[in-house]
């Protein structure tokens, strides 16, 4: 059996993935970000399917049912090679840390912006093929409107909380995945932190962004400030749990090893 890389390895390899993000041309990144954008609308859309499907009969169990569904997104993403957010904090922060004249400022910030914009863009775009009548089956697009009602109307500080534990938890999935070798170990870890992510749920802003736009689009009582409001505090709060609590720590490891 294949022994775990050391904490020193690990940010090793997350230094060289950090400097492949960071070198992206702007159109590598554009395409890249816009196209995690709207593969985790397969996973959205199908944990209302299943939401829709399975509460009638067997009420909470479609919650769990629900996860289990949405994680396949996060597969097809680790898979794909595409990016999500926050996804985008430990890699590219490792190499900022390891770079010995600058802090790499300004590679970190067009790197996040554009991966939070065509996210955003990919994922709204494909939502509205998605919401085109006829396209779910009947009941999904209560289920849907219903999770974003529900985002909405949480108390702020419910929902920045919720958000620094969901930007914790795609950031830690990150710093996983430079702990391992196989495809079949990726998918098995992209699986169990989608599953974590959803079944909280937690908030990580794309998927959050795009729940709330899917209220929006199926008649939900939600208004445009609602939406803006939602991505603000939850990338406010994915930064802590990204940043803060998972990359920072993760690096003071590293440092304290080879101190």
């Amino acid at each position: 059996m294949p022994i775990a890389p050391d904490p020193t390895e690990i940010f090793d390899r997350a230094v060289a993935e950090g400097e492949r993000r960071l070198d992206q041309s702007l159109l590598e990144l554009i395409a890249t970000s816009f196209i995690a954008g709207f593969t985790i609308v397969f996973g959205i859309a199908t944990l209302g399917i299943v939401d829709a499907l399975v509460e009638p009969q067997f009420g909470g169990v479609a919650h769990i049912a629900g996860a289990l569904t949405f994680a396949v997104g996060v597969v097809f993403l680790v898979v794909g090679r595409s990016e999500l957010f926050n996804e985008n904090f430990f890699d590219p922060a490792a190499k900022a840390v390891d770079q010995d004249d600058s802090w790499l400022l300004v590679p970190l910030l067009r790197l996040w912006i554009v991966t939070l914009v065509f996210n955003l863009v990919g994922g709204f775009l494909f939502t509205f093929v998605f919401a085109v009548d006829g396209v779910l089956p009947s009941g999904s697009a209560h289920a849907l409107s219903r999770t974003a009602e529900e985002i909405v109307h949480r108390p702020v500080r419910g929902m920045f909380a919720s958000a620094v534990i969901g930007g914790a938890l795609v950031s830690l999935l990150s710093f996983l995945l430079q702990g391992i070798n196989s495809v079949r170990s990726r998918i098995t870890i992209a699986y169990i932190v989608g599953f974590l992510l959803a079944l909280g749920p937690f908030d990580h802003v794309i998927v959050t962004a795009i729940h709330v736009f899917f209220g929006l689009l199926l008649d939900a009582p939600i208004e445009y400030g609602s939406l803006a409001e939602t991505i603000v505090i939850t990338v406010s709060g994915n930064f802590i749990g990204g940043i803060g609590l998972v990359t920072f720590t993760h690096i003071a490891q590293v440092v304290g090893v080879e101190a």
